[in-house]
């Protein structure tokens, strides 16, 4: 079935509406002419580029490491992209910038094209000049049921469990533990070089040693630093351990020549200001360390708009609150779960919350769907 558009031209060139069927004849319309038109493969998706604009056409897919649509607003390209491509998404180094021309995006349904409408890059990254991943940001939101058709829902897979939840009080090197094998797949084994670790208490030890299969636990928005880098304030007093990815402010320990203390007291110092003692000891602080690293770095995220008491009520009833007192004096922050799902509720004065949720799995993002709530963010 093709769906004719006789909208004809506007001022900005060919009208299209959004979510119809076309055929093949209609890409040399929206790119400006098929003697120009040059074609190209990225990641699976087809791209058609010409002196009018570019279409982007993907497959129906929900495979990360291939281009296709991410969600209702945000549209995939994954590289390495040839250099025609790269310099239209990006602008020419050469002064010759095409990237304002309009970018339209098409998914491939079996022997038909379904056009979507258009899109602006919101990120990109690139290595040695080559584009290597493009986001694409959909200028109307899809439906959720042109979502589905568009990008088919994963099947449910096994989430991470809860079985951790119950050793927080209790044996916290326990919680520790499965809650990192849980949220990271295994990478191999890594030699890592020994920093005295008969000099470091025990938590630090441990979280170490998951490093070494799982990189990850180690931070990706801040970072618990390798044992090699490991290193005394100014003064010499306290044992540096962790920093904010802008080197804003650090975590400390007391730093003497004695033995550790089996589960010392953290201390967080921003530049040079007074050190505030975190509420947790080092043994719980390591796990909400790994919660909000694990919310941050997750492939799939929720994010919502600032939210009232009320609403982060109904956003985390069916949840479990990890039994910890706050994490972080800049903003008091509990974490609440679920199978394979981080979700940290943060507030500088208890009147508004900022809330940030982590999914190991799109499917783990489901019971958030329905909620009444203003995502600027939702890979679900």
């Amino acid at each position: 079935m093709v769906v004719e558009d006789d909208a004809g031209m506007t001022d900005q060139g060919p009208a299209v509406i959004p979510a119809l069927v076309f055929d093949g004849e209609r890409v040399p319309v929206l790119v400006g002419g098929s003697v120009t038109a040059r074609r190209f493969m990225v990641g699976g998706a087809g791209v058609v580029m010409g002196p009018a604009g570019m279409v982007i056409i993907t497959e129906a897919s929900d495979a990360p490491a291939r281009s296709g649509v991410w969600s209702a607003e945000e549209v995939r390209l994954i590289g390495p992209a040839p250099a025609p491509v790269t310099e239209r998404l990006m602008g020419s180094p050469w002064g010759v910038d095409e990237s304002s021309l309009p970018i339209h995006i098409a998914v491939r349904l079996g022997e038909e094209v379904l056009y979507l409408g258009t899109a602006q890059v919101s990120q990109a990254g690139t290595a040695d000049g080559v584009l290597t991943d493009c986001k694409l940001r959909l200028e109307a939101p899809l439906s959720r049921e042109l979502l589905n058709r568009v990008r088919p829902p994963l099947p449910p897979v096994d989430l991470p469990g809860l079985g951790w939840l119950r050793h927080v009080n209790g044996d916290r090197a326990a919680a520790l533990e499965q809650f990192v094998t849980g949220w990271y797949p295994a990478a191999g084994a890594t030699e890592s070089p020994s920093c005295s670790p008969s000099r470091l208490p025990g938590g630090l030890r441990q979280l170490y040693r998951l490093a070494q299969q799982r990189p990850g636990a180690l931070g990706t928005q801040n970072s618990i630093l390798p044992e090699p880098d490991l290193h005394t304030d100014h003064l010499g007093e306290m044992l540096v351990f962790g920093v904010e990815n802008q080197g804003g402010f650090f975590w400390s320990l007391l730093w003497t020549l004695d033995g550790p203390e089996a589960d010392p007291t953290v201390w967080f110092r921003e530049f040079d200001e007074e050190p505030i003692a975190e509420q947790e000891p080092l043994s719980g602080f390591l796990i909400q360390f790994s919660l909000f690293e694990a919310s941050m770095g997750a492939d799939y995220l929720a994010l919502p708009n600032r939210l009232t008491a009320p609403q982060v009520e109904q956003l985390t009833q069916a949840l479990h609150l990890v039994p910890l007192r706050p994490f972080w004096p800049w903003a008091l922050t509990h974490f609440y779960v679920a199978p394979g799902l981080v979700v940290r509720v943060s507030s500088e004065g208890g009147e508004e919350f900022d809330v940030w949720v982590g999914a190991t799995h799109r499917s783990a993002l489901d019971p958030l769907a329905d909620l009444p709530v203003d995502w600027t963010r939702f890979d679900g």
